[in-house]
């Protein structure tokens, strides 16, 4: 994993985790508008972090309901993003040098060859299996929304004054919805998460 700040900002808003003992993986880009995001992100990658590596060796309860769709190993790392929502909005509640802040998160949980991914905002998991790169999230923004519905072309959105305008992130509210899924790795993909910071600077086959 690596992270650089860029050429905008003071300070860099961004924090990942690679624990590969207990193979989760985690990207968080805190909110560049919202005051603390580093304070954001980085309490959502030691939240989920700590929680999935407690869950693992004791009796931790899951954090709201058990979705049934899903493995074990989903619905810990979705307890992980709500318990780690909870505690950044607390803590924006508390320090009014905090008010605001939030940070999208995207993570995955690979136990044996399936690998659980989760994610709220506009930070990405992409797979590479041979020579093809595939988006296994959606953005939750309001210009992928627009590309979607057909109202914006790809193109046009790299222009767009909403391109940074996302509709859900950790600590903003007391609770969030994130998406999550399952899918089947094979031993020569490779698979990427990433921030905007990567995504908007560099297309899909730059990334691959």
């Amino acid at each position: 994993g690596q992270s650089d700040k860029g050429v905008s900002r003071q300070n860099n808003e961004d924090n990942f985790c690679v624990e590969e003992d207990l193979r989760l993986f985690i990207v968080a880009d805190g909110l560049g508008g919202a005051a603390a995001g580093e304070v954001a992100s980085r309490m959502a990658v030691e939240t989920i972090r700590d929680y999935v590596k407690r869950s693992s060796t004791m009796n931790e309860p899951f954090v709201g309901d058990y979705d049934k769709r899903f493995s074990n190993a989903s619905n810990r790392i979705a307890s992980g993003i709500r318990l780690a929502n909870q505690a950044i909005y607390e803590a924006s509640q508390s320090n009014v040098k905090w008010r605001g802040m939030g940070t999208t998160v995207a993570a995955a949980l690979l136990d044996g060859s399936k690998m659980s991914i989760a994610h709220a905002g506009d930070s990405r998991i992409y797979l590479i299996r041979e020579s093809a790169i595939v988006q296994l999230t959606d953005d939750h923004s309001i210009v992928s929304e627009k590309i979607k519905s057909g109202r914006l072309k790809k193109k046009e959105a790299e222009g767009s004054e909403v391109r940074k305008i996302i509709k859900r992130a950790l600590g903003t509210t007391p609770c969030v919805d994130s998406d999550h899924d399952e899918t089947n790795i094979m031993d020569a993909d490779r698979v990427v998460l990433c921030s905007d910071g990567l995504t908007t600077m560099a297309p899909d086959n730059v990334i691959s």
